[in-house]
């Protein structure tokens, strides 16, 4: 019994790191694109700054979205 919860644990710990790797590429590019178009609307220390917060912002709820939909399917 013990070994099948360490097994299920070990399955929801993977789920999330997967869920913050999916949420890392998000802001990655969400980052890389909101900056080019963020620079040509604001200047340089107004563009780059609103462009990161965006990327937090994707990347924030595509880890928690991605994590919360994979630790589901675990527990089918």
């Amino acid at each position: 019994m013990d070994a099948d919860r360490s097994r299920i644990l070990a399955d929801r710990v993977a789920a999330w790191a997967v869920g913050t790797g999916i949420g890392l590429m998000a802001m990655m590019l969400t980052w890389l694109i909101g900056n080019r178009l963020a620079s040509l609307a604001w200047d340089p220390p107004v563009g780059p700054t609103v462009a990161l917060l965006a990327a937090i912002a994707v990347g924030v709820t595509a880890t928690s979205l991605a994590g919360v939909r994979l630790d589901r399917s675990l527990r089918r």
